[in-house]
């Protein structure tokens, strides 16, 4: 008597391998297969492919995370470029999530549009699909070659990058070897009936996309989904039409991902995950009824296997086929949509407008800071830099104020500056917090070194923050309340030393932020300027200080303390810009 379990077949679809215990159970004692062995090997595979996936994703961020961040950020000019370019970062990190975190800061800092961002994430979609074509080569010998060099680079090798590419073969090996077990664990279910029951219901368009949406949205990562499709089509269980919408719910499962990630985020992430929706659960409904003619292109330009006939062809050319089909859906759809980035940024601009200011709300939240980014720290320090400059503008602002407040005398203004130096301390604090965090991972020598600027910096700017509204708002106050009015003379010098100093803070946050050594250059040569002007502001105060009445003593004195705070604000604009600039210099 054979028994079939097909309650288990009639329920809403779930990934194939996570059915095998309930089989296991109502075919025990019915059955020659050893589901506990089979089971144990079927998941200790799967475990070491999604390990070897992370290992190898990890190594790649960040062994290519400096150099992909720059590359992204310079050929993204239209939205043409931006596509490819997001091919191509995503490509190398393997990471459509980690792409798409960095355009968001792009946006938010201004450096690219947001039509600019959405030609980036379509052409991100194209790039995660290099790991299936790898994982549809057969190339499972090499499994352990791969693992064995991988372990001597990362055991062995003295440079951290010498580490990296070794975490990255490291890597590959167990995603190949995982794949390897899991192949062998499954060869017994050829000939269980139930299990090849349940698989043909994956041809059905909708369960297929929705077992492969649910267990992408489980494991986040498309990748890791397509890659294990790819295993079981290698064992003859998958026909292409199956695969093909297994990939396609893979696609919308990644969606998960980006839209759990900007939660809580400003508008422009959220815009960006809506983008990401959009575009994916729209290029699988264009495909929903076209499954079969992708199967045939794809086909088409796959190789054929003619020398071989049934489960034995199927299992031989169905892996690089659903590979080609999941590789042509991702170009096609990217190139149906990428004239419609204007459209689509509108749309999602009205879906997720702004946010209508609530005084109840939190003074300031970060722009930048994503967590998402915790485990690859170049990244992590670069979205760290970038909230480092939304700081330094609230600062320039400050100092902006003040200038403004002094000359009008302007009480509300004062008031004003005490309320940006509370946003300018909790912003402080949220940068450290997430520099804390990031320094705790094992970090190179570079990074240590962008790790002890970044902090450094953002001391600095909270310390000059302090100085306005501690120092300098409450000489102003004090100056109004005394009813002490400092000379023409006296406004002039201070104006032009307040200019320089102005300079010197707009510079020392470029110079950091921007990596511009110019803007270095020029603080550290404005050190004649300030000191030339604070000599012709000591000398004007001696000459009035002879033959001054006692009320004229009191604004001598707050003149010269004045003076002595910009100078402070000088010295810490200094302070910044000696961190990055060469030591010859």
């Amino acid at each position: 008597m054979e028994l079939r379990p097909k309650g288990v077949v009639r329920l809403l679809p779930v990934p194939a391998f996570f059915l095998l215990p309930a089989m296991a159970f109502a075919a025990t004692g019915t059955s020659s297969l050893a589901w506990g062995i089979m089971s144990m090997n079927l998941f200790g595979g799967l475990a070491l492919f999604l390990l070897g996936m992370e290992m190898m994703t990890d190594n790649l961020k960040a062994a290519a995370g400096t150099r992909m961040k720059d590359f992204l950020g310079k050929l993204t000019t239209n939205r043409f470029t931006g596509a490819l370019t997001g091919a191509a970062v995503t490509a190398v990190i393997q990471s459509s999530s980690v792409t798409t975190v960095l355009v968001v800061g792009f946006v938010s800092a201004g450096l690219m549009t947001l039509s600019q961002s959405i030609g980036v994430i379509m052409g991100a979609n194209i790039g995660t699909t290099i790991t299936a074509q790898i994982v549809a080569f057969k190339v499972t010998k090499l499994a352990m070659v791969l693992i064995a060099v991988g372990f001597g680079m990362t055991f062995f090798g003295k440079l951290e990058r010498t580490r990296q590419y070794g975490g990255i073969f490291l890597g590959l090996g167990l995603v190949f070897f995982g794949m390897s077990v899991m192949s062998e664990a499954m060869n017994p279910l050829r000939s269980y009936e139930p299990f090849l029951e349940f698989m043909t219901h994956m041809e059905k368009p909708l369960y297929g996309i929705l077992v492969g949406g649910a267990f992408t949205a489980l494991v986040q990562s498309s990748s890791a989904t397509t890659g294990i499709v790819i295993v079981m089509a290698s064992q003859g269980f998958i026909s292409l039409p199956a695969g093909i919408a297994l990939a396609l719910g893979a696609n919308v499962g990644t969606c998960v991902t980006a839209m759990l990630a900007s939660l809580g985020k400003p508008r422009i992430a959220v815009r960006a995950a809506a983008v990401h929706v959009l575009f994916n659960v729209l290029g699988v409904m264009v495909w929903l009824g076209l499954i079969d003619q992708l199967a045939e292109w794809a086909a088409s330009i796959s190789p054929q296997q003619d020398h071989l006939v049934g489960m034995a062809r199927l299992a031989a050319e169905t892996p690089r086929q659903i590979a080609n089909a999941n590789t042509l859906f991702n170009v096609v759809n990217t190139t149906l949509f990428i004239g419609f980035t204007g459209p689509f940024g509108r749309l999602v601009t009205y879906l997720f407008p702004d946010r209508d200011t609530d005084e109840s709300g939190p003074i300031i939240s970060p722009r930048y800071l994503n967590d998402q980014l915790m485990d690859t720290p170049t990244m992590a320090l670069n979205l760290a830099r970038l909230e480092i400059g939304h700081l330094g503008e609230i600062v320039l602002k400050m100092l902006g104020d003040t200038r403004r407040a002094l000359e009008t005398r302007d009480l509300n203004l004062f008031r004003e500056i005490e309320k940006q130096d509370d946003a300018a301390d909790i912003l402080h604090s949220q940068i450290q917090t997430y520099l804390n965090r990031v320094g705790k991972r094992e970090l190179t020598k570079e990074e240590s070194q962008e790790f002890f600027t970044l902090s450094h910096t953002a001391d600095s700017l909270e310390a000059i923050g302090d100085i306005l509204e501690t120092d300098l708002s409450g000489l102003g106050l004090e100056m109004i309340n005394e009813n002490m009015t400092p000379s023409d003379t006296t406004l002039m010098l201070l104006d032009t030393m307040h200019d320089a100093v102005y300079q010197a803070v707009d510079g020392a946050v470029r110079a950091v932020c921007r990596n511009e050594q110019l803007a270095a250059q020029e603080v550290i040569a404005l050190k004649s300027v300030i000191n030339n002007l604070m000599k012709a502001a000591f000398q004007r105060q001696s000459e009035s200080l002879a033959a001054s009445s006692p009320e004229h003593v009191k604004t001598l004195r707050m003149e010269f303390e004045v003076t002595d705070r910009l100078k402070q604000i000088y010295t810490l604009s200094k302070r910044m810009v000696r961190l990055v600039v060469p030591k010859e210099v």
